[in-house]
């Protein structure tokens, strides 16, 4: 194999075999990252160091599936027109609390996402070692940033109060609780000594995934989803609308793709998932419940769009109980659907059939078009 000297010409003769023992191969062996991948090798925890992206021969074809699926679903906000949400905005045809509908959940979206990019390229990519899983979280990060963009493009065509928007995490108590319960779960993952070699290093990456695919991108976005779509059903503010609809498109496929990761390293790593960390998460999803009820009471203190908070209690048992059982924990609550309509934009009950359909057109800002 040819080599690069240290002024830069190229080598010809063998090299040393560089070699990372403990590696993902059947005993453990050590393992020679000179040598062609063995698709049997792969791991998504704790396998060779990556060196360079070896993603054939796949392994995890859930994971660039999700990938692909991604990518066929480009899009950028400044596609989509604001012109009639701008004429909106500026009329005196919105209430004061349909106005703090909007703002509250601008406010939230836009750290959420934020927090969510962070987490990917600070806590996640480190530590998973597979490549196609990789490749996936490389187009996540950046549908992250498209929808941090989302929000500024709408704050800056809506003339809002950008500061105001943007620093509604520090501002806002009940957005402020649900950003810092998922912080939390960042902080231990993001400390220098942190492995994902020891049981307990696993079991704390993998709440680290729960608190963010399940919970930040299955739960605590979803209460949003319903205010502004709400909007979008009586033919108002259509250009947010239609953007929450494409972030709720993407999300959809982060979902999935979380749970996959969570359900894939429960699999190769059977000892982890014991009775006191189920336990464990469950008492987080709790928590966070809690965390949404308040947001949504705050964002609807009397009530508007038909909406009141009542219905969120009942929306985010019925959605949780959804994501638990896609992790292998009981569902718990039993609550029913109070908004059946939004399974005409996505049926929760199938998520996991998500990829039998495919998109058959998307360019810009067309419409959202499926086939079966």
């Amino acid at each position: 194999m040819a080599a690069v000297s240290v002024d830069g010409m190229i080598q010809t003769g063998p090299t040393t075999p560089v070699t990372a023992a403990g590696c993902c191969g059947a005993n453990g062996e050590a393992y020679d990252l000179s040598k062609r991948i063995n698709v049997d090798d792969k791991r998504l925890l704790n396998c060779a160091a990556v060196d360079v992206n070896q993603l054939m021969p796949l392994k995890y074809e859930w994971a660039w599936e999700h990938y692909l699926n991604g990518c066929a679903n480009h899009w950028m906000p400044t596609e989509v027109p604001m012109q009639r949400d701008i004429e909106l905005w500026r009329s005196n045809a919105l209430t004061d609390a349909e106005r703090q509908v909007i703002l509250r959940n601008l406010g939230f979206f836009s750290t959420g996402e934020s927090l969510v990019g962070n987490n990917i390229v600070l806590a996640i990519f480190k530590h998973i070692t597979n490549s196609e899983a990789r490749q996936y979280l490389l187009r996540q990060a950046f549908e992250e940033a498209i929808h941090t963009h989302t929000f500024h493009y709408c704050v800056e065509s809506l003339g809002l109060d950008g500061r105001e928007v943007f620093n509604m995490y520090n501002e806002v108590a009940s957005i402020q609780g649900k950003d810092q319960f998922v912080m939390d779960l960042t902080s231990s993952v993001l400390d220098p000594n942190f492995t994902t070699d020891t049981l307990e290093g696993k079991q704390e990456f993998l709440k680290n995934l729960v608190g963010f695919y399940v919970i930040m991108e299955g739960i605590f976005f979803y209460s949003g989803f319903v205010m502004i779509l709400s909007f979008n059903r009586q033919n108002r503010m259509t250009g947010i609308g239609e953007q929450f609809q494409y972030i709720l498109r993407d999300e959809t496929i982060h979902l999935n793709f979380g749970v996959d990761l969570i359900n894939g390293i429960k699999q190769e790593n059977p000892d982890v998932w014991t009775p006191e960390l189920q336990a464990e998460i469950e008492q987080m999803i709790d928590t966070a419940l809690d965390y949404e009820v308040a947001y949504a009471k705050d964002c609807l203190p009397d009530g508007v769009l038909g909406l009141n908070a009542n219905q969120f209690r009942e929306y985010v048992q019925y959605i949780a109980d959804r994501r638990m059982e896609r992790i292998g924990l009981n569902a718990k609550w039993g609550s029913k659907n109070p908004f059946p309509w939004m399974s005409e934009t996505i049926d929760l009950s199938k998520e996991k059939n998500f990829f039998e359909t495919r998109v058959t057109e998307y360019t810009s800002s067309a419409s959202l078009v499926w086939d079966d």
